[in-house]
């Protein structure tokens, strides 16, 4: 799979997120590819709303500052698509009026031509997962794990420089969060993407190895 993103370290340095006067978090840490930076807090904390900072998509109510740099490249300023941050959340968000290709063909930059040539990027993609043949099935259709493994590569192909991960763990039973963690820590690892995870959970944590921040209530756990 082409994944460009043997990138450069992604580095925070002094973000500080704040709602109505109160603060909510001030982060500073770097990344380097293929590592993965754990941010852990209860609900409320501004887990999430630190990925949106990130992302390019805060929501006005907050009021955020500090740099957050890929290399020496300023992030915060650029619109999102110019980021190019890969993000996953707790539901996959897979678009009911596509296939499950049409989902990941959906992702794959205009760059690459040719209906067959794209076609066969997304089953290659499919494939890798354990989900071959699955290509004009219905996202309907799909377990939790399978949708979780598509919406993984529908990231991965739209050749992303970082990923964020907004605790797409959380909505798996046990034994398909262990799998599903695994498997996207290794594509992340394999990519060389700068990995930020978001997360109330000691496990996900763990499993993720790497920098564990913690904010909010649970900063003396």
């Amino acid at each position: 799979m082409q994944t460009p993103g043997k990138t450069k370290p992604l580095t925070l340095c002094d973000v500080t997120i704040a709602i109505d006067g109160r603060m909510l978090l001030c982060v500073s840490a770097t990344v380097m590819p293929g590592d993965v930076l754990t941010v852990m807090g209860p609900s409320g904390s501004g887990k999430s709303t630190l990925l949106a900072y990130i992302g390019g998509f805060l929501e006005p109510e907050f009021s955020a500052k500090g740099a957050v740099r890929l290399g020496e490249e300023e992030l915060i300023g650029l619109p999102p698509q110019r980021r190019h941050a890969g993000i996953l959340f707790q539901d996959p968000l897979l678009f009911p009026h596509l296939s499950v290709g049409g989902n990941i063909v959906f992702a794959i930059p205009e760059t690459i031509r040719g209906r067959d040539a794209r076609r066969r990027l997304a089953e290659d993609a499919l494939d890798e997962v354990g989900l071959g043949g699955f290509f004009d099935r219905d996202p309907e259709t799909l377990s939790g794990g399978q949708e979780a493994r598509v919406a993984l590569q529908r990231v991965l192909l739209s050749q992303p420089r970082l990923l964020l991960l907004d605790e797409p763990f959380s909505k798996l039973d046990m034994a398909l969060r262990q799998q599903t963690r695994e498997l996207i820590f290794a594509k992340a690892r394999i990519a060389g993407l700068p990995t930020i995870l978001v997360t109330h959970d000691r496990a996900d944590a763990e499993a993720a190895g790497g920098q564990l921040i913690h904010i909010g209530a649970e900063t003396q756990s």
